[in-house]
């Protein structure tokens, strides 16, 4: 997340992103704020993707010139930092733990996937990165960390099973709004159909035949994320 030199995205020292003033050290008092920068470009990346957020068009949403904005995040990539960080907010007061890791376990799941689909450009943005941790992202982690004391893993392997989570939701989500995109083309969907099905009856992949011939499952992106969780959480191993 954070390379060994102490900098994180774009060389800034996560502890002076995380824990110095939140506005620039000279010159007179600016109208606006470093939160305020924040929300803007997640406004613009809710409302038009992350390729839209740039420095330029951040700074128009705050009426700030664009060198301005520079004093508060130097580049994209930590502008990316805060945002992430801005919307697990969202994600607090979590509900109490109730002690059984694998439910609690599961509950952090389902809050992630509805954060992530409130914001689509939030898996993406979480993957191929370095990350320094933020103070809402630290205490989602401390509390999906506790959801975990129940079981014999040690520190370090918590710290995998969280991970390990967020990526799946990530995953899942993410494949989950590019199925909502394809809705909108049933030409190539029914394609893409035909093409399955041919393949399954050419004799050459037995294995695949079977799997798409298959009882059908329920397909709602709501019961297959549930039932794709309750595989992986039920499968874990909480003994090492």
């Amino acid at each position: 997340m954070v390379r060994g030199d102490g900098s994180g995205a774009g060389g800034v020292d996560p502890q002076q992103l995380w824990q110095s003033p939140q506005q620039p050290r000279k010159g007179r008092k600016p109208a606006f704020s470093r939160e305020a920068i924040t929300a803007a470009a997640v406004a613009l990346a809710d409302a038009e993707g992350i390729d839209a957020v740039t420095m330029r068009r951040v700074a128009s949403q705050v009426g700030a010139g664009v060198m301005s904005l520079y004093s508060y995040a130097p580049d994209k990539e930590t502008l990316l930092l805060l945002m992430v960080d801005h919307v697990n907010g969202e994600l607090s007061p979590p509900a109490p733990l109730t002690g059984d890791w694998r439910a609690d376990l599961k509950a952090i799941a389902h809050a992630q996937r509805a954060l992530m689909l409130r914001h689509p450009w939030l898996p993406a943005a979480l993957f191929n990165r370095r990350w320094s941790f933020g103070p809402h992202t630290l205490d989602f982690v401390e509390y999906a960390l506790a959801a975990l004391r129940p079981t014999a893993l040690d520190g370090g392997a918590k710290l995998e099973v969280f991970s390990l989570i967020t990526g799946f939701v990530a995953g899942l989500v993410a494949d989950e709004i590019t199925q909502a995109a394809l809705a909108d083309s049933p030409d190539r969907a029914a394609a893409d159909a035909r093409y399955l099905a041919a393949v399954a009856a050419d004799g050459h992949h037995p294995e695949l035949a079977e799997a798409l011939f298959a009882p059908t499952r329920p397909l709602t992106p709501d019961a297959t994320f549930t039932r794709l969780l309750d595989r992986m959480v039920d499968g874990l191993d909480a003994g090492s």
